[in-house]
C-alpha cells in the first residue's frame, strides 16, 4: 500500500471534520430476524446508506418505514442480538474492485476467492450508477460472435445487446456463455462472468476451464457463492454491471455473463419475505419486474464506441418457458435462445431449440454473405422441424419422394449444426459450410422434373371396311374388341359350327396371332369419327351371356407398346382352339344371330380364363 494512498485517506477523514460530517446518529436493534433487522432511531438515514452493527456486522438499508429501518445484513461476524447499537456512516454503500483483479476470481468485498486476501488497489464502486441516457446510446450494428454455428448463422448477438439463454437444467446454457467467453480472443473484449449462488466447486472448475484455453486473461469472475448471505447474493450482478460500466466510459467493448438470474431472483424473494414486503405471484414481491429491467437495461452500444453485450441465464422446469421470471425477462430482453432437453437426449448439441428461439435484431448485425446463407438455412431448417413434427413416427418407405428430400436436407442440416464445446468457427467456415449445401440443394431442385412424362400412341388410320382385331401374347389380359358402326358386306359362303363356349363366359375377346406379339389398342374405325387409339385398363362388364361370334376382319397389326391392363388372363390348358375367320353385317347379327363366313381359314389360340375380376 502506498504512501500517497494513506495521505489521501487521512485528509478525507479530516476534511470531512472540518465540514461536521463526522457526527452520524445512533440507533438501537429492536427486531432480529435471521440477516434482517429493525432499528430504531435512526431518522436521516437513506437508501442503500451504509450500516454498522457495533462491531458485529454491517450492511445497508433496504428499506424505510414509519418508525423503523429495516437494514439488510452483508456481513455477520458475530451475532446480532436486540438492543445492540447501531450507528449510520452518511454514505452509500459501495463494492470494492482492483483493476489488476483481471483473470481472478473475486467477490463483492474486493477479496480474492483463490487466495483469500483482499487486493490493497481498492477502489470504491458503487452497487448502482444513474442510468445512461437515451441520448447518449446509438445503434447496434456490431456482431459479437459467439463461435456457435447455429447462433452467429441464424440468431446473431450484436455488441450492446440483451440475449437471454434459457432451459432446463444441464441442457447446456453455462457452455453457451462460456464458448462465448472463449470466442472473444483476441477481439479486444473484456469478459466478466458472473456466478450466483452456484458451489465453490463450479466455479473452480470454470476458472480452469477458462484457463486452459487462455481465455482467463481477459475474463474475471464475480461470484457469490451459494453459502453466502441473501443480500450478497442479490447484489452481486448489480456490483458487476457497475464495474462493467467504470470500463465502458473508457471505450471498452464488455461481455457479462450472468449465471443465473432465476437464482437472483429466489434471494430478492427471500429477502422480501423476511423483511415483511406483500408477497404476489409465486410469493414474488411486486417490484420484481423492476428488479431485473433496472439490471440489464445497462446494456447498450454507447457514443463513444464502447458497450456493454448481457447474456443472462435464467433456468427452467419442464421446458417451461412461461413461468414468472422467464417471461418477465423475456419480455425485457432483446431475444432468446432456447435449449431443450428433448434435442440434447437426442444428442444434438448445443441443444438449441430452433423453433423458439429468436434475435430481435437478425441480420442487422450481421455481413451480406453469412446473412444470405443464414437465411436459407434457417428457412429450410424450420420448415422440416415443423413437418419432423407431424411425420416423426411415419415409415419412410411410405412418404413421397418431395418428403423424403425434405427430411434428409433437414438432417443434414441439423448435423452441420452439432458442435463440440470450446471449438469455435469463424464466419468463414460456417459459410463454407452451408454454402456447398445450398448449392446442391438448389441444383437439385432445377433438376428434378416437375412431372412424369406421359407416353401416348399416334393414332393408325384404318380403312373403314375393315374391323380391329386385338391380339395378344398369352400372359397379357384381355382387351375390348369394340364393333364398326358401319356394315361389312361380306360373299355368302357355308357356316361350319363352331364352339364358342369357351369365349362365352368372358366379357372380351382374346386372339392369339402368330406374329403379333405385342397387345393392340381399341381403334375407332367409324368413317365419321377421328381415327385414335386408347389404352384399356379396365375390363367391362357383362351385359349378357349370349354367344357373339366373332366377325371376319383382316388382321391389321397396330404397335402400341405402351398399352398395358391392370390384370392378366389366366391360362387353363395349352390345348389350342380353331377359331375360324369370319365378318358379319351387324344387321345380320341383330336379326339372325349368325354370321356369314366368307374364308374357311382359322387360327389357333390358347384356353384362357378370362374372368379376372
Amino acid at each position: 500500500m502506498s504512501d500517497n494512498y494513506i495521505a489521501e485517506k487521512v485528509n478525507s477523514k479530516v476534511d470531512s471534520i472540518m465540514d461536521n460530517n463526522n457526527v452520524f446518529d445512533v440507533g438501537t436493534v429492536v427486531k432480529v430476524n435471521d440477516f434482517i433487522i429493525e432499528v430504531s432511531g435512526l431518522e436521516n438515514v437513506m437508501f442503500y446508506e451504509k450500516i454498522n452493527v457495533s462491531n458485529k456486522a454491517f450492511g445497508y438499508v433496504n428499506s424505510i418505514k414509519e418508525d423503523v429501518v429495516v437494514v439488510a445484513l452483508l456481513k455477520i461476524y458475530t451475532p446480532v442480538c436486540v438492543g445492540d447499537k447501531v450507528h449510520s456512516t452518511n454514505t452509500l454503500y459501495t463494492g470494492s474492485f482492483s483493476p489488476s483483479s483481471i483473470g481472478r476470481v473475486i467477490d463483492l468485498f474486493g477479496e480474492d476467492k483463490l487466495t483469500s486476501r483482499v487486493f490493497e488497489d481498492l477502489i470504491d464502486i458503487p452497487i448502482e450508477r444513474p442510468t445512461i441516457p437515451i441520448m447518449d446510446r446509438t445503434m447496434v450494428n456490431r456482431p459479437l460472435l459467439t463461435g456457435i454455428t447455429g447462433i452467429d448463422l441464424m440468431y446473431p448477438i450484436g455488441k450492446g445487446q440483451r440475449q437471454l439463454i434459457l432451459g432446463d437444467k444441464r441442457t447446456g446454457k453455462t457452455q453457451i456463455g462460456l464458448d462465448t467467453i472463449v470466442n472473444q480472443q483476441g477481439k479486444n473484449v473484456l469478459c466478466f462472468y458472473v456466478a450466483i449462488g452456484k458451489t465453490k466447486k463450479e466455479v473452480k472448475n470454470i476458472y480452469q476451464e477458462l484457463m486452459k484455453r487462455g481465455a482467463i486473461s481477459y475474463t474475471t469472475i464475480i461470484t457469490a457463492f451459494n453459502d453466502e448471505l441473501s443480500p450478497v447474493i442479490s447484489l452481486i450482478p448489480y456490483f458487476a454491471l457497475s464495474v462493467a460500466e467504470n470500463y465502458l466510459m473508457q471505450g471498452y467493448d464488455i461481455l457479462v455473463v450472468i449465471d443465473d438470474l432465476k437464482r437472483h431472483a429466489e434471494a430478492y424473494r427471500e429477502i422480501s419475505l423476511v423483511s415483511g414486503k406483500t408477497p404476489g405471484r409465486d410469493a414474488y414481491p411486486a417490484d420484481i419486474f423492476y428488479t431485473h429491467s433496472r439490471l440489464l437495461e445497462k446494456g447498450c452500444q454507447h457514443k463513444n464506441g464502447g458497450s456493454i453485450t448481457i447474456l443472462p441465464i435464467v433456468e427452467t422446469k419442464g421446458g417451461d418457458i412461461t413461468d414468472y421470471i422467464s417471461t418477465n425477462i423475456i419480455s425485457i430482453t432483446d431475444g432468446q435462445i432456447v435449449l431443450s432437453s428433448k434435442n440434447f437426449q437426442r444428442g444434438e448439441k448445443p441443444a438449441i431449440d430452433y423453433g423458439l428461439s429468436v434475435s430481435r435484431l437478425g441480420g442487422q448485425v450481421q455481413d451480406a454473405a453469412i446473412k444470405a446463407v443464414g437465411n436459407n438455412v434457417r428457412r429450410r431448417l424450420l420448415s422440416y422441424l415443423e413437418t419432423r413434427s407431424v411425420y416423426e413416427l411415419v415409415n419412410m418407405d411410405e412418404m413421397s419422394m418431395e418428403l423424403k428430400n425434405q427430411f434428409m436436407e433437414g438432417k443434414i442440416i441439423l448435423s452441420n449444426l452439432n458442435q463440440y464445446k470450446f471449438s469455435p468457427k469463424s464466419p468463414e467456415q460456417m459459410v463454407q459450410l452451408f454454402q456447398d449445401f445450398v448449392e446442391q440443394v438448389e441444383e437439385k431442385a432445377n433438376t428434378r422434373p416437375t412431372s412424369s412424362p406421359i407416353q401416348t400412341v399416334a393414332p393408325v388410320a384404318v380403312p373403314p371396311t375393315s374391323a380391329p382385331v386385338v391380339a395378344t401374347p398369352p400372359t397379357s389380359a384381355p382387351v375390348v374388341v369394340s364393333m364398326p358402326t358401319e356394315p361389312v358386306v361380306a360373299s355368302p359362303t357355308t357356316e361350319p359350327s363352331v364352339d364358342t363356349n369357351v369365349l362365352s363366359s368372358s366379357a372380351s375377346t382374346v386372339i392369339q396371332s402368330e406374329e403379333v406379339d405385342n397387345p393392340l389398342s381399341i381403334v375407332n374405325s367409324s368413317p365419321d369419327a377421328s381415327n385414335t387409339v386408347s389404352t384399356v385398363s379396365e375390363e367391362p362388364q357383362i351385359l349378357s351371356h349370349e354367344t357373339v361370334n366373332i366377325p371376319t376382319v383382316e388382321p391389321e397389326i397396330i404397335s402400341t407398346e405402351n398399352a398395358s391392363t391392370t390384370e392378366e388372363p389366366q391360362i387353363l390348358s395349352h390345348e389350342t382352339i380353331n377359331i375360324p375367320v369370319v365378318a358379319a353385317d351387324s344387321s345380320t347379327i341383330n336379326e339372325t344371330g349368325s354370321p356369314q363366313i366368307i374364308s374357311h381359314e382359322t387360327i389357333q389360340m390358347p384356353v384362357v380364363d378370362s374372368s379376372v375380376q
